[in-house]
């Protein structure tokens, strides 16, 4: 076993952050609202690509908020590099969605529903954090303490959001030293880019949805980092029963 290493707080960046703010520090809680759902729209393929989005009088109108309103969280999309606005044109959707994979007619992808996948990883999870906890080095933490940092970078990317989560779950699966358990949760992963979690996470992923799961792997790299076995665990779980949420809420 490796030696503990205590890192109290947040761990210490590594990468310089994007220039735009996390939602609740640079807006008011209306604009941020009216960014959300914008968000979402886009992000589900409502809006598509290329596409123009409603004038903000008709936005406004819709969303119940002043013109004013939608025009603050449209240069906050912008600034996001989610719109283009045109002068006398309007504002234009320029944020490509994440794709994910058809799965493989006959595949474990394919036949594996979204209660399976939930239930499997409920019962690796936890016990491969545990595992984690007990087996990791210095070294292990010092790349995990870097993939914590990258997700705290992601704004509203969601492709780099899950790249950033597959891996932060990679480097706990290899710190349990147990190449079986490290395979099992690699397939997993491939599951879940062949499956309904990916569609699922763009339709809920909002800028603070992902702010919540920054504050959450933060939580749970700390616990790790200092060697309680039971907080980390017991992230481990409370993330899954979010997840678990996310889906009832779907059905």
């Amino acid at each position: 076993m490796g030696n503990a290493l205590p890192l109290p707080g947040k761990p210490k960046m590594t990468q310089t952050r994007r220039a735009d703010l996390s939602p609740d520090q640079s807006i008011g809680e209306t604009v941020r609202i009216v960014v959300d759902k914008l968000f979402v729209r886009i992000q589900s393929g409502e809006y598509p690509p290329d596409s123009r989005l409603p004038s903000e009088r008709a936005l406004a109108a819709e969303l119940g908020v002043s013109r004013n309103t939608v025009r603050e969280a449209l240069d906050v999309l912008e600034g996001r590099d989610m719109v283009r606005r045109r002068q006398g044109s309007g504002s234009f959707v320029t944020y490509q969605s994440y794709r994910y994979e058809a799965p493989v007619p006959g595949s474990v992808g394919e036949r594996t529903s979204p209660l399976d996948h939930l239930i499997v990883r409920s019962i690796i999870e936890p016990e491969m954090t545990r595992l984690a906890v007990m087996n990791m080095t210095p070294k292990d933490l010092e790349g995990l303490a870097q993939v914590v940092a990258q997700i705290e970078a992601v704004r509203t990317d969601l492709n780099e959001f899950i790249r950033c989560e597959e891996e932060f779950y990679r480097a706990i699966a290899r710190a349990t030293r147990n190449p079986l358990l490290e395979a099992c949760y690699e397939l997993t992963i491939e599951v879940c880019r062949q499956s309904f979690r990916t569609a699922l996470m763009r339709k809920h992923l909002t800028p603070g949805r992902i702010q919540s799961y920054q504050t959450r792997f933060n939580s749970l790299f700390n616990a790790i980092a200092t060697r309680d076995v039971e907080a980390a665990v017991e992230i481990t779980k409370l993330h899954l029963v979010e997840e678990q949420k996310l889906f009832l809420h779907d059905g």
